[in-house]
């Protein structure tokens, strides 16, 4: 065998122990890729059911944010009513405070006048 020759097979082997090394992540890398698209798989089955209860969610959520509507609309307008109520009361305050309650007053205040005046008579005819 000559130099070359040598030289040669030491670099044929060397090649070879090259792609041995390389050969080595490469395989790594393989399996790693065949674990991604197994797991991006699973994903995508295991997504569609998760999808749908979450549609269901949705539409059960917008169902009660509907009947949540309904419900603060029939606030409003037991709200309004009350304001309604409130002034009525106001205004039947009022006028029930110019009609009965100034001549109320008049008439207790007269009688309380005949009152201390009969008891005024009372003390002089006593003194007698």
């Amino acid at each position: 065998m000559t130099p070359g020759e040598i030289a040669g097979l030491i670099a044929a082997i060397a090649a070879v122990g090259f792609v041995i090394f390389c050969a080595v992540p490469l395989l790594k890398l393989g399996r790693v890729l065949e674990e991604l698209r197994l797991s991006i798989r699973d994903i995508g089955h295991n997504s569609v059911p998760i999808l749908q209860e979450l549609k269901g969610t949705v539409e059960a959520t917008n169902d009660e944010l509907g009947k949540l509507s309904i419900v603060t609309e029939d606030i409003a307008k037991v709200s309004a009513n009350a304001a309604k109520v409130s002034g009525n009361v106001a205004g039947v305050t009022n006028v029930f405070r110019s009609t009965v309650g100034g001549p109320l007053i008049k008439t207790a205040a007269f009688t309380y006048g005949v009152r201390q005046a009969a008891k005024g008579k009372r003390a002089k005819r006593a003194e007698k």
